[in-house]
């Protein structure tokens, strides 16, 4: 027996989660005669018709590199800038503090490197074992190359939450950054990154938030998180490949970073090496108005009409989530990871199935029309905690395109892969 999910309105606007999905030519796409329905989201989300649309009239229109006095140049500028100052308002900041990379992984190896050159032996950096290994990793690179210590605050297995007495003890004056994850791509957790970052500045370090997998989820806002650092990924909140970092900018203008001589020294574009990614850009600052769209029509500014549509999606995702923990939760076999409904967490739900390789899952699900993804999805490190180290877990992730039909789908898919 299934349990009906409502679907909720966006009552704002008007906005159904069916005109929603018009707006994704993905989700026509048919597999072995099934509809797709795509819970693949935590690991890169569809792309609606408007942000392919906006990289599509960029590249056709106003094709050029930057700070020249000729029109496509000119053009380009403006456009680059708009999308700094789509972005910002998605996350709460000035268009000063926002610079774009080739995804958050490059980026924070990036400003890693310009961080350490003042570090040195007896300097430490404080990450957490609950992270995505790209807010692990550069920093265990500046341990090797600059001789810091790195320390690791451990992750509560019965729950999937940080342990935070860990944490308090890990933050000491000798702390210069603390690198830790607003929500985990692996378990869903959500972790309260304005106390850490509190527990930090306390101790006069610095705070570098990964929101890669929070951002799509809950409407970021870096002056009451206080953060020094903050990177995201487009492509995880219906945009292109292309990652993004907020910096404080006098942090910015400070900071020893790896440059060519001739290039712009002003923040915040002298965070970026090289001639960037202009459409990505452009498409990145086209998913904040696709999101923003869902929330207020024409009426109030950018950010208040995120504010809007990130309270519907709560609301939306929060019904989801309850039914397919239920629903997975009463399968024999399957065993749930993370928070459970209810506490701080994200629409992303991860799962084993005993006697069963998380790939076998996946595909077997794959084979209904039902997109997963299935291993450690590079947050290596909880993963193994969890005791999964060489199976993985499966991921079902809800998107703002996701309906009751489509979870009801995924558990029936379980159902029988857990029988079989």
């Amino acid at each position: 027996m299934t349990t009906s999910i409502p679907r909720p309105t966006f009552h704002e606007t008007g906005v159904s989660v069916d005109a929603i999905r018009s707006r994704f030519p993905a989700l026509d796409r048919v597999h072995n005669g099934l509809p797709v329905a795509y819970f693949d989201g935590p690991g890169g989300t569809q792309v609606p018709r408007d942000v392919v649309d906006a990289m599509a009239d960029y590249l056709y229109h106003h094709n050029a590199n930057t700070h020249w006095v000729y029109p496509t140049s000119l053009e380009t500028d403006a456009a680059l800038m708009a999308a700094r100052e789509a972005v910002a308002d998605f996350l709460g900041a000035d268009a000063s503090e926002i610079s774009f990379g080739a995804n958050m992984t490059t980026i924070t190896f990036h400003l890693a490197r310009a961080l350490a050159r003042e570090w040195g032996p007896g300097d430490e950096v404080v990450v957490t074992e609950l992270d995505h290994h790209a807010n692990v990793a550069p920093w265990r690179a500046v341990e090797k190359e600059r001789g810091v210590t790195v320390r690791s605050v451990p992750v509560r297995t019965e729950d999937g939450t940080l342990d935070w007495d860990a944490l308090v003890r890990a933050v000491t004056p000798r702390t210069r950054l603390l690198a830790i994850g607003a929500a985990s791509n692996a378990v869903g957790t959500i972790t309260d990154v304005t106390a850490a970052a509190r527990l930090a500045h306390a101790a006069g370090a610095r705070v570098l938030v990964d929101a890669v997998h929070y951002a799509p989820h809950a409407l970021v806002d870096v002056r009451r998180l206080d953060c020094d650092f903050l990177a995201c990924s487009a492509y995880k909140f219906y945009g292109p490949h292309v990652g993004i970092l907020y910096g404080k900018h006098d942090l910015l203008e400070a900071l020893d970073v790896p440059k060519l001589v001739p290039a712009p020294d002003t923040a915040p574009e002298r965070m970026e090496t090289g001639t960037q990614n202009h459409e990505g850009m452009v498409g990145a600052g086209a998913a904040v108005d696709f999101l923003a769209s869902l929330g207020g029509g024409e009426g109030g500014t950018r950010r208040e009409r995120l504010a809007h549509t990130f309270a519907a999606l709560h609301l939306e995702a929060s019904a989801l989530v309850a039914r397919l923990w239920e629903g997975l939760g009463a399968i024999r076999g399957v065993r749930l990871y993370g928070p459970p409904p209810g506490a701080a967490r994200t629409p992303t739900v991860s799962f084993t199935v005993d006697g069963h390789h998380s790939g076998e899952i996946a595909i077997a699900l794959a084979e209904r029309g039902v997109f997963a993804s299935n291993g450690d999805f590079y947050a290596t490190t909880v993963v193994e905690r969890l005791g999964h180290g060489e199976d993985g877990l499966v991921r079902a992730g809800c998107a703002c395109y996701t309906t009751a039909d489509e979870v009801e789908r995924l558990i029936d898919g379980v159902r029988a892969a857990a029988k079989g």
